[in-house]
């Protein structure tokens, strides 16, 4: 209070008071109750209700009676219509165009969409060497970051209309050619929360760029950065990415994509050490996920979602073999066949890895657009078990499938957020699932070897601010351990829900753990580089990478799914 006072006028004191009460009731993550509030503005307790009930009056303020809490009320949305009516995009914009070029040395660029083009509307260039555009120009939409945000972001029906109009020339032989490449790349931008185009355009050239939201979240326009592909590369175009997004809000003060959170690594984080960890791959991957073990071939399969592509790491050797797929894929899985199932942008799909060929299985969600497929596994009697989220994770849209051996689909839960780990009890008679976003580990009663679930409970509720439950798995003891995304550590939970042990990492993101090995004693850990600003970067390097560790305890047996279709590849 007494930083914002010092620089109030002279008789304006009180008006000070209500906009800094306000400015506590919109920051907040949730409703505050009376005494929170209080505690939060730091007045005397008559002042703080008199300018409470002002605002309340006024429609500022909205009080839930029932629940005894505070929210802003529905003056502001009036307000907020008010100032859309009259927003001015190149103004609001130019601050950020300012600082951000400034900032990565490189050409900044506002763009919208006009015609089915991109087009300028403003830019910054560095004093050195940069990218140079006008305002004014136009560019091709499917061939540049710009244009792919812009895409990325409209609505399903006019984004099909102007993609049918693309001429597809070609410009470089990086230049996206055909309208099925183009929306497997909208995909993944939809997914990264940034579009990204390698030399596509322009040669020599790489572009990043994010969507500007507006009201009701439909893109307005999008911030775009323009530099030598040699400068720009893949090791600094997605931290940019993530700073593009954190601009884009900040111009509007609209959602756009799912908020951008990262947590400085704990001073005293509490877990276990000695346990021999180590990164057996430093692969940098953008959201390394999903890994299993595979007992046939004694090689740990996983991925990267948004450098799609399905890995084959050898122990022994430490050799990762890469299947590029050219499209999104969130997970692996080993088939009785021989072959593997995966859970891509288009579904399940057949996967032969040698040959890097994939054949269309089932698609439980084939006609919700903004749906993907997220974390899936085979559990207890052989049947596909999968999650699936909202592309930007906003609204709890994802549901939980059981996919038979014939490609029957059962729709098992719904009303989830990001659905995410998947394990079963040692009997199989308690399966546990995640819900990242709210923090949630489920446990289910369940028959092995059924698709039938009941009596859900919350078995582990985690705190926002010690991060989000992510992937799991259950060990021969009928431990629970998951990874805990920006927690920097992996949790091991007791079947009762209560926390036994923690794993320090010196990484923010652990995506998800996998028990492997000849006896299944090693514990594999995947993690994730997306979305962490440069400075979380520069302390976790090793973000991306794949770890081990020997925790004492051994996993159980992977299961194979038992398909009755005939291999698609023979």
């Amino acid at each position: 209070m007494k930083d914002i006072q010092d620089d109030v006028p002279v008789g304006a004191a009180a008006l000070a008071k209500g906009l800094t009460l306000l400015n506590i009731v919109a920051d907040a993550r949730e409703p505050l109750r009376f005494a929170e509030l209080l505690r939060q503005s730091g007045l005397p307790k008559p002042t703080f209700a008199r300018i409470l009930k002002t605002l309340t009056a006024f429609g500022l303020v909205r009080q839930d009676e029932q629940r005894g809490t505070y929210s802003l009320g529905p003056r502001f949305l009036e307000l907020s219509h008010k100032v859309w009516d009259s927003f001015d995009l190149v103004s609001a914009a130019k601050p950020e165009l300012d600082r951000l070029s400034a900032e990565l040395g490189e050409t900044v660029a506002l763009c919208a969409l006009s015609d089915g083009e991109v087009l300028y509307l403003d830019e910054r260039m560095p004093g050195g060497l940069g990218v140079r555009v006008e305002t004014g120009r136009r560019a091709p939409v499917y061939c540049t970051a710009a244009g792919k945000a812009l895409l990325a972001w409209q609505e399903p029906s006019a984004a099909r209309t102007i993609i049918e109009r693309q001429s597809f020339e070609r410009f470089t032989e990086h230049t996206i050619e055909t309208a099925a490449a183009l929306e497997s790349d909208l995909t993944l931008t939809r997914a990264r929360g940034y579009a990204i185009s390698y030399e596509e355009h322009l040669a020599g050239v790489n572009s990043v760029a994010t969507v500007i939201a507006g009201r009701d979240g439909e893109p307005i326009g999008v911030l775009v950065v323009l530099g030598p592909a040699q400068r720009l590369d893949s090791s600094h175009i997605h931290p940019v990415g993530r700073e593009l997004m954190a601009s884009a809000r900040r111009i509007t003060g609209a959602s756009g994509a799912v908020a951008i959170t990262s947590r400085p690594r704990p001073r005293m984080a509490g877990g276990i050490q000695g346990l021999d960890l180590n990164c057996v791959l430093p692969w940098g991957a953008q959201l390394g996920e999903a890994p299993v073990w595979d007992t046939r071939a004694k090689r740990l399969f996983w991925v990267d979602i948004l450098q799609p592509a399905v890995y084959r790491f050898d122990p022994e050797t430490s050799v990762n073999e890469v299947c590029e797929t050219g499209k999104l894929v969130s997970a692996v899985m080993p088939a009785e066949q021989g072959t593997l199932i995966v859970t891509s942008q288009d579904g399940l799909e057949w996967l032969d890895f040698d040959k890097g060929q994939l054949r269309s299985f089932v698609h439980p969600e084939v006609e919700m657009r903004e749906n993907r497929l997220n974390d899936a596994k085979v559990g207890p009697g052989g049947a596909i078990w999968v999650g699936s989220m909202r592309m930007d994770a906003s609204r709890a849209t994802g549901s939980l499938y059981r996919i038979d051996g014939g490609g029957e689909v059962s729709r098992l839960e719904t009303g989830l957020t990001v659905s995410n780990g998947l394990g079963w009890s040692p009997d199989g008679a308690t399966f546990y699932f995640v819900d990242t976003v709210p923090g949630l580990i489920y446990a289910y009663d369940t028959t092995p070897g059924e698709g039938r679930l009941s009596n859900r409970r919350v078995l582990v509720k985690i705190n926002e601010n010690e991060g989000r439950p992510d992937g799991l798995t259950v060990d021969s003891e009928g431990y629970i351990w998951c990874a805990i995304w920006d927690g920097w550590r992996v949790n091991r939970y007791r079947p009762d829900g209560k926390l036994d042990l923690a794993i320090d990492l010196p990484v923010p993101r652990p995506t998800s753990v996998a028990f492997g090995g000849d006896d299944l004693s090693v514990l594999y850990i995947t993690s994730a580089r997306t979305r962490l600003p440069a400075s979380t970067l520069a302390d976790a390097p090793l973000s991306g990478g794949l770890f081990s560790c020997r925790p004492g305890v051994r996993g159980l047996p992977g299961q194979l799914y038992r398909s009755t279709v005939a291999n698609p590849f023979e």
